[in-house]
């Protein structure tokens, strides 16, 4: 490969596949790796580099891929390599899968790397040297029933990979988008291990070595395992459709959990404004689902409300941040018992109250985290309920 110039984007580097890729880079001398992701890397799982040699040669950057703002980008302007490795899934059968894990699962593991691969494309379409590689997944070329809507997914995104990489060879460009596409990955979370990356960084080095070559796809143990499945996949495309069904079932069973985070927060949202629009924005960087919970009135503030039930609930609906929203519960740990959330989000001034001490007790043992966001100065309700009371 060119070595004038080695900075790399690894989107969904903070973790398995992506963090060992982001090591292999480092040790191949590029200068900077820009790691995207939604939660920072953890140093314990880093294990072929030195820590502070690999901190000063890389930098964290969080998004979460299913919101719509992709600014981020912008500011990552001078790669000439893109790793996307980001994407996840469950075993479950379709009827267990809720509306709002299946919009996210096409967002995250198609619409998010296409939109990222358009960002950089006017590079990839040039005759620089520009290296592209997107993990795909076997389920993108084979059925792969209890994976219905991951399968889909991977088979709109390894479909497109093809397609550009058509349409590049026929405008006569040299660069090429890598599909990679395991069956699974040993020593990473979506193989339900956990990350070691020492079971990992062969399969890294191999990714890297095709995607520097220009291929266009690369299916690991491919003559040892996935040949002969692929075979079998068009000689009979029902019959093993039926035969993987039953060996997931037997080998690990189905996930009860959806792969998403929860968010919850209650409010009254009276006089809506920016402050509330701030609040909404931040927590649903913070989860995937977003469910807020509407106050009848602001008796349990001791306040009025200006504007009725009815209006309030449907303001809070029409913004783009909101999933889903309720008439909040008495309590935000009822809300708990029937919703089941990752995240419950409240202003600090609640932190330390005898409410919320409570709260904490309570969610111990429920991994419930309990994420207080410090008050911002500006509009507030309340400065707006007394400007309108000094004019009445």
């Amino acid at each position: 490969m060119d070595s004038k110039r080695k900075r790399a984007l690894v989107l969904g580097g903070n973790s398995g596949i992506g963090l060992a890729i982001t090591e292999k880079l480092l040790g191949k001398g590029y200068e900077h790796v820009y790691i995207v992701g939604k939660d920072e890397y953890r140093d314990d799982n880093i294990q072929n580099s030195d820590i502070e040699e690999f901190k000063k040669h890389t930098s964290f950057l969080k998004i979460n891929l299913i919101l719509e703002d992709y600014s981020i980008f912008d500011s990552i302007s001078d790669i000439d390599t893109l790793i996307i490795t980001a994407g996840f899934g469950r075993v479950a059968a379709f009827e267990n899968l809720n509306e709002s894990e299946i919009t996210n699962l096409i967002k995250c593991n198609m619409l998010a790397p296409i939109r990222v691969i358009k960002h950089y494309y006017d590079r990839i379409k040039s005759n620089d040297d520009f290296y592209c590689m997107v993990m795909g997944s076997i389920a993108g070329h084979v059925v792969s029933p209890l994976f219905s809507v991951y399968g889909a997914s991977k088979q709109g995104l390894c479909g497109f990979i093809e397609n550009i990489n058509t349409e590049l060879a026929h405008d006569g460009f040299k660069n090429r988008i890598l599909d990679v596409s395991p069956g699974s990955i040993k020593g990473t979370n979506f193989n339900g291990q956990g990350n070691n990356l020492s079971l990992v960084y062969d399969l890294a080095d191999e990714i890297l070595d095709n995607m520097f070559l220009r291929k266009t796809v690369y299916i690991p143990k491919y003559d040892e395992i996935y040949k002969s499945v692929i075979d079998r996949y068009r000689k009979d495309p029902e019959k093993y459709g039926i035969e993987s069904y039953d060996y997931k079932i037997s080998t690990r069973g189905e996930s009860s959990k959806p792969q998403i985070v929860i968010g919850y927060l209650s409010g009254t949202f009276d006089l809506f404004h920016i402050g509330h629009l701030n609040l909404l924005k931040r927590a649903k960087a913070m989860c995937d689902y977003l469910i807020v919970g509407v106050h009848k009135s602001g008796a349990w503030k001791g306040k009025e409300t200006f504007i009725p039930f009815e209006e309030r609930t449907e303001i809070v609906r029409n913004i783009k941040y909101v999933d889903q929203v309720i008439e909040s519960f008495p309590e935000d740990s009822m809300a708990y018992d029937a919703l089941h959330y990752d995240k419950l989000f409240v202003g600090s001034d609640y932190k330390g109250t005898e409410r919320f001490n409570r709260y904490e007790e309570y969610f111990s043992d429920k991994g419930v985290e309990i994420v207080y966001f410090p008050y911002t100065q500006g509009t507030s309700s309340t400065k707006l309920r007394d400007a309108i009371t000094k004019k009445k």
